[in-house]
């Protein structure tokens, strides 16, 4: 390979990175769409580099332009590919129930949360019995790692060297959501003394949320169980009894992940 094939080589690996980190920004606008200084801003790509990536996206159907409202979308050929790996998240399936347990017991809406990479991201929730419901987060919503009940958990579950690295990776993105990544850190030492995290004012205004960690045999944290409900719902002292209920929960989903995989191997 001469030296110029190596430069092309090098420059085609930071072309798909490029167009990869632009598609999780605009993954995070779900049905709203995000702008085209949002995907500036998050990524921290010069405007005419963003605009050249998202153009080549749009072309190929991985990114779709809402005409009226000029946002960027996910396109329906990165909703199919995705398809083709469906059994990919097991832990969706295996969660589900118990979910729908929690979100009857409990009244409010529980949601189960996974890593991917950098970032959280939800992939189930269900709505709770009671009247008042609070959807702080939809399936598919992708947020830096830490933001959030269900991510600080997964946040706190790592060693803490990986979890100051991920968070200095997220610094840009956690600055434009007014996270500080030096407080953020602290709250992950917290949730993990603690065993579970507590938000005592949500993403929503008025709203109160916990998540405990979904673990596996070798401790492993492979999810984060979350519930978020109106503040009245959820004074102080009940904290410990949802606490419990959800950690019940939160065993018998890994233990079924585990036995899971035992069976395929």
């Amino acid at each position: 390979m001469t030296q110029s094939d190596d430069v092309a080589a090098t420059a085609g690996a930071q072309s798909v990175r490029r167009a990869l980190s632009v598609l999780r920004v605009v993954a995070t606008g779900q049905e709203r769409g995000v702008r085209l200084t949002d995907v500036v801003s998050h990524t921290g790509l010069n405007r005419p580099t963003v605009h050249r990536l998202l153009r080549v996206l749009v072309e190929e159907g991985a990114v779709e332009q809402d005409p009226g409202t000029r946002r960027y979308l996910i396109g329906g050929d990165v909703s199919l590919l995705g398809l083709a790996r469906s059994a990919r998240f097991p832990i969706r399936a295996i969660a589900e129930p118990h979910l729908r347990y929690l979100a009857e017991s409990l009244g409010d809406t529980t949601f189960i949360t996974i890593r991917h990479g950098a970032d959280s991201v939800c992939i189930d929730r269900r709505p709770g019995s009671f009247p008042v419901k609070v959807l702080s987060i939809e399936i598919g919503a992708r947020r830096p790692l830490g933001v959030g009940v269900s991510g600080l958990v997964l946040l706190a579950s790592l060693p803490e060297a990986e979890a100051a690295e991920i968070v200095r990776r997220n610094a840009r993105r956690l600055h434009l959501l007014h996270v500080d990544p030096a407080e953020l850190l602290e709250r992950a030492a917290g949730a993990r003394a603690l065993g579970y995290a507590y938000a005592p004012v949500g993403v929503v205004p008025g709203s109160r949320a916990i998540a405990v960690p979904v673990r596996l045999a070798d401790g492993r944290t492979v999810a984060g169980l979350a519930m978020a409900t109106i503040t009245e719902r959820l004074p102080d002292e009940r904290v410990p009894g949802v606490v419990k209920q959800m950690q019940e929960r939160a065993v018998l989903i890994g233990a079924q992940a585990v036995e899971i995989a035992r069976r395929r191997r």
